[in-house]
């Protein structure tokens, strides 16, 4: 069975240094805004913020053509993708899950 949502994994976080902000709170701000390709039910929508878009996904599945079970196993896969991106960072996936609240 395939997902009904699909997206890259974000891959190394594209932290610029220096002292104006540490690594995990830029990441988690990076990571809220990250741009790809994400294929809903076969519709691309390209280059669009993944972490706003599931969000949507999650209020109004039905309006996606989604069962809620497909938006959270979505939410639950950028959890996992993104959690690892962030914690690479020293950041911890807590604060992703405490966004979409």
């Amino acid at each position: 069975m395939t997902d009904a949502v699909t997206f890259p994994t974000p891959g190394r976080i594209p932290y610029p240094g220096g002292c104006v902000l540490e690594p995990a709170p830029y990441a988690l701000d990076w990571l809220l805004k990250w741009p790809a390709d994400v294929i809903v039910n076969g519709t691309l929508h390209a280059a669009v913020p993944v972490f706003p878009l599931l969000r949507d996904l999650l209020r109004a599945p039905a309006a996606h053509g989604l069962t809620p079970e497909q938006a959270q196993a979505a939410r639950d896969r950028f959890l996992e993708v993104a959690g690892q991106a962030l914690e690479a960072e020293g950041g911890q996936r807590a604060w992703l899950e405490r966004e979409f609240r």
